[in-house]
């Protein structure tokens, strides 16, 4: 299963706080992909989150959001600044997709952000982040801004357009997506037994 976040999406901190643990029990591998939202809402001519050029829908967000994370036990704050540039936690997501800390990395920021309102777009707050991997954060936020890790981040942007992706999280299963936080369970269940349902469009 392909898991589609952006570390500046509410409801990807919930899904990427759980997906992990819930792939292990269904047995399921997971592929861990980073984008940004940016270009995909610019492209609509969007040049803010949804949430923000929509009130309504975003008083209601927060709340859902408050409810989600209530019900899991998961800790969360408000950001004071929403949303957060998560650019260079994107690239190094990217540039380091297949190491066995990237999961721990990508909680990490998502925690930071939306638990501890701290700036993500800040290299001093993803070094905090990579410390308790044992990492060298300086080389790696270095490694993460180099030509090929920029252009790796803007091809897999690409790619979640391609696919369709249209927000975040979305998840991927033989072709078939599912956006949102809620749909996890559905997309891991559809890993076992694809619904009969067939596209009609």
């Amino acid at each position: 299963m392909q898991f589609w976040f952006e570390f500046a999406s509410t409801y990807s901190y919930p899904a990427a706080l759980r997906v992990e643990a819930l792939a292990r029990q269904h047995g399921v591998p997971l592929k861990w992909n980073a984008f940004l939202l940016g270009p995909l809402f610019q492209a609509q001519g969007w040049n803010d989150s949804p949430f923000n050029l929509f009130p309504v829908q975003g008083r209601y967000m927060w709340r859902d959001l408050e409810r989600i994370c209530g019900d899991l036990a998961l800790p969360f704050r408000r950001p004071s600044q929403f949303p957060r540039h998560s650019v260079l936690a994107a690239r190094v997501a990217c540039r380091f997709a297949d190491e066995p800390w990237l999961p721990a990395f990508v909680r990490a920021v998502f925690q930071a952000n939306f638990a501890d309102d701290q700036d993500i777009s800040q290299p001093a707050v993803l070094e905090r982040c990579l410390a308790p991997l044992d990492l060298p954060g300086n080389t790696v936020l270095e490694e993460a801004q180099s030509p090929a890790s920029k252009a790796a981040l803007r091809a897999q942007t690409e790619q979640a357009v391609a696919l369709g992706i249209f927000g975040a999280p979305s998840f991927i299963v033989d072709n078939e997506l599912f956006w949102g936080n809620d749909p996890l369970e559905a997309a891991l269940a559809w890993t076992r037994a694809p619904s009969p349902v067939k596209k009609t469009y």
